[in-house]
C-alpha cells in the first residue's frame, strides 16, 4: 500500500476524556471547533494561515462575539477534520488509501487551496492521488469503496471517477505484463501466487489467469460495481466469457442462498436491482459469454424478485439460444402468485417456442452461408431429451393442466424425439397423479406419443400399463409385432435379401406386409391353442415361443385377454370376428375388422397400395 507522510512536528494532540481533543503548547488554545460530537481546542493562527474557509467562520464568530465554531456535515467527520487542523500545525500526518479521501474532501470543505498557502493540502493531496494511489490496483479499489461514504464530495472532486478509469484500464492489460500484486481480496492457489524474485518470468506470466480482477471487484457496491462493469465493458478489449465470469461470481457474492432471504421484505428491493443490474450487463455476445444455467438460475431470482417484464424478456432471449445447455434441474423457475402451479410453466413455454424460432431460421439459412444462430441436430435432439424430462418432472403436479402439459409437449419439433420413451415417461406419471382424466383426455394426452417410437422395454411396459386406452395397448401390441417379424427378416440369406432388393417397391411392399400378416396370424393362432391345451401344453408353447426365430415372447396375461377380444380363430370356415367395441372408431387403430382367407390376413386398418386396406 501506498502512503505519503507530511510534516515533520511531532503530534501534539490530546485527548481528554471521549469528546475532547487539545493541544498541548505554552501558549493557551483561543477557539474552540465542534465537528459531530467532538470539541478541538485549537489556536486561531495555524489554522487561518492555511484555510481560507476558516478565516470566514473565525470573523463571522467574532462578529457574533462567540468562541466556539460549529461545523456542521463536516465531510469525513472528526478524524478528517483532525488531519487538516496537524497539516495547519505542520505536525506529522500519514496518508494512504483508507484516509485520503477523506482528507480530500476535508480540505476542499476547509478551502486549503494555493490562493491561501503555497504547497497547500489539496495540491498534495492531488499529487499522491495521480502520482501513487491512481497507480496502484489495491489502493484504487480501497479508495473507490472509502469513496461510497462521502458522496457526493468524492463524486463532485471527481474521485471516482478516476478511480473507476483506472480500475477499467488496468482490467484491460495484457496479464503477461501485469506486475503488481492482485492478492487484495483473496488468497491466491500456490500456483497463482506471484512472490519472489527467483520466480522465472514464463512460470509468472502463466500464473496470472484472465479473471485475476474480477473477485476484487465484487467487493463493490452495486452502483459501483456497475459503474466499473460498464468501463470495462466500453474499453472494447475484455473478453465476453470474463465479464460472464465477473457477473457470475458478483451474483453468487451477493444473491442469498435462500428462496425466503430472496423474497424477504428487507432485502427484496436490493436484489432486484441487483439483478435488473446483472440483466443490464450481460456481453451483447448472443448468450456465448454466459453459461445457459447461471442466465436460468438469474431468471429464477428475476422471476421471485418481481423485475420488469422488459428484463426477464431479455433473459429468455438469451436463454433460448442455449438452451440445449441447460438441464432439467435448471429450468424449474418457481411459480408466483396468482398461479397455482408450483412452476412456471409459461416461461419454460416461451424459451422452448423462442428456441424453436431460431432453430427454425437456421434450417432455412443457404448452406455456405454464416448465421448467427446455427444449430447442429444434436442439440436439437438434446432440447428434446430436455423437454421430455421436466415434463416428466411437472407431471407430478397436481395442478398442472392438461392444455399445459399438451402446449408444451407439441412445441417441441418432431425432429427432436426420434425415440418417444421419454414422452412415454412423462404421460405415465401424469396418467398417474391425474386419475380423475375422464376417457376423452386420456385418449388425447396418449395421442401425443407414436407408438412406433418407443423401444421395446418402453413397449413392454407399456403393454401392461393399466392406466393406458385399452385401444393404446393395442397399437403398441401390435407394432411391436410387426417390429419383431421386421428384425426376423433381416437375418435372412444375402441371396432373398439381393432378390428382395430387385423388386419393384410395390412389389417388396406386398411381400412385407403378406409375410407380417402371416406371422402374426402364426402368433395369434398358438397363443388360441396354448390356452385351450391346458397347462402342460401351456408352458410348452410357452418354451417354444421362447425359442422361435422371430424371438418374440408371449405377452402378459392383459395382452392375451386383449387380443382374445379382437381375434378369435374359426374352425371350418377360418373367419375372425371382431368382439371390441373399444377398438372401434380411430383411424389410428391397428386393425377395425379382420377377414382370413387364404392363409392372408385383410383389414381396414391400413390401405394398401390398390386402396384397399390391409394390415401395417
Amino acid at each position: 500500500m501506498k502512503f505519503m507522510k507530511l510534516g515533520s512536528k511531532p503530534d501534539a494532540f490530546q485527548v481528554d476524556g471521549k469528546c475532547i481533543r487539545h493541544v498541548t503548547s505554552d501558549l493557551a488554545t483561543d477557539i474552540i471547533i465542534k465537528v459531530g460530537d467532538l470539541k478541538f481546542y485549537l489556536h486561531k493562527f495555524p489554522l487561518l494561515s492555511k484555510s481560507n474557509h476558516m478565516q470566514k467562520l473565525v470573523q463571522k464568530a467574532s462578529e457574533d462575539n462567540c468562541d466556539e465554531i460549529n461545523m456542521v456535515d463536516f465531510p469525513g467527520g472528526p478524524n478528517a477534520f483532525e488531519i487538516c487542523a496537524k497539516f495547519c500545525y505542520g505536525m506529522a500526518v500519514t496518508l494512504n488509501a483508507y484516509n485520503v479521501v477523506a482528507a480530500r474532501c476535508a480540505a476542499e470543505y476547509l478551502e486549503m487551496t494555493e490562493d491561501v498557502d503555497r504547497g497547500n493540502l489539496i495540491f498534495k493531496i492531488e499529487v499522491f492521488l495521480n502520482s501513487s494511489i491512481f497507480h496502484s490496483w489495491k489502493d484504487s479499489i480501497i479508495v473507490l469503496r472509502t469513496a461510497k461514504s462521502l458522496l457526493p464530495w468524492s463524486e463532485n472532486l471527481k474521485i471516482v471517477g478516476r478511480c473507476i478509469d483506472s480500475i477499467a484500464s488496468k482490467t484491460s492489460v495484457d496479464p503477461a505484463n501485469i506486475t503488481w500484486s492482485y492478492t487484495y481480496n483473496r488468497k491466491l492457489s500456490v500456483q497463482d501466487k506471484i512472490v519472489g524474485d527467483s520466480m522465472k518470468l514464463q512460470e509468472k506470466i502463466e500464473s496470472v489467469p484472465k479473471d485475476w480482477w474480477v473477485e476484487d471487484i465484487c467487493e463493490l457496491e452495486i452502483d459501483l460495481f456497475k459503474r466499473v462493469m460498464t468501463a470495462v465493458k466500453s474499453k472494447g478489449r475484455m473478453d465476453g466469457a470474463v465479464i460472464g465470469e465477473a457477473l457470475k461470481t458478483y451474483a453468487v457474492r451477493w444473491l442469498p442462498d435462500s428462496v425466503d432471504a430472496l423474497v424477504s421484505g428487507v432485502h427484496s428491493w436490493r436484489n432486484k436491482l441487483l439483478v435488473e443490474t446483472i440483466a443490464c450487463l450481460l456481453p451483447s455476445d448472443n448468450g456465448v459469454g454466459c453459461s445457459c444455467s447461471f442466465l436460468l438460475k438469474l431468471l429464477k431470482v428475476a422471476v421471485l424478485a418481481g423485475i420488469d417484464d422488459s428484463s426477464k424478456e431479455d433473459l429468455v432471449k438469451r436463454i433460448s439460444l442455449k438452451l440445449h445447455e441447460a438441464s432439467v434441474k435448471d429450468l424449474l423457475i418457481p411459480a408466483r402468485s396468482p398461479q397455482t402451479t408450483l412452476y412456471d410453466v409459461g416461461m419454460v413455454q416461451s424459451i422452448v417456442n423462442q428456441y424453436m424460432t431460431h432453430e427454425q431460421r437456421s434450417r432455412d439459412v443457404e448452406p455456405g452461408k454464416s448465421a448467427g444462430f446455427v444449430l447442429g441436430h444434436g442439440s436439437l435432439l438434446s432440447v428434446g431429451k430436455l423437454i421430455d424430462g421436466y415434463l416428466g418432472e411437472i407431471a407430478h403436479d397436481p395442478n398442472l393442466s392438461l392444455t399445459s402439459f399438451i402446449d408444451l409437449s407439441c412445441s417441441v419439433s418432431e425432429l427432436a424425439r426420434p425415440v418417444h420413451d421419454g414422452l412415454y415417461k412423462a404421460i405415465d406419471i401424469y396418467l398417474k397423479e391425474h386419475p380423475s382424466l375422464t376417457k376423452v383426455e386420456r385418449k388425447k394426452i396418449c395421442g401425443l406419443m407414436d407408438v412406433k417410437k418407443l423401444t421395446m422395454e418402453a413397449s413392454m411396459h407399456a403393454a401392461q400399463n393399466d392406466r393406458l386406452p385399452l385401444r393404446v395397448v393395442v397399437q403398441v401390441l401390435f407394432f411391436e409385432q410387426v417390429k419383431a417379424a421386421t428384425r426376423a427378416q433381416s437375418r435372412d440369406s444375402d441371396a432373398r435379401t439381393t432378390c428382395v432388393s430387385k423388386m419393384s417397391p410395390d412389389e417388396e411392399w406386398d411381400k412385407t406386409m403378406g409375410e407380417d400378416c402371416r406371422s402374426l396370424k402364426k402368433k395369434m393362432s398358438e397363443v388360441e391353442t396354448n390356452e385351450d391345451g391346458g397347462q402342460k401344453n401351456s408352458k410348452m408353447g410357452k418354451k417354444k415361443s421362447r425359442n422361435s426365430k422371430s424371438g418374440v415372447q408371449l405377452l402378459p396375461s392383459r395382452s392375451r385377454r386383449i387380443f382374445d377380444k379382437l381375434w378369435v380363430v374359426g374352425v371350418g370356415k377360418g373367419h375372425v370376428e371382431n368382439r371390441s367395441s373399444e377398438t372401434s372408431g380411430s383411424s389410428q387403430s391397428p386393425t377395425s375388422a379382420v377377414v382370413v382367407r387364404d392363409n392372408t390376413i385383410k383389414s381396414s386398418g391400413v390401405p394398401s397400395r390398390h386402396g384397399r386396406r390391409s394390415v401395417s
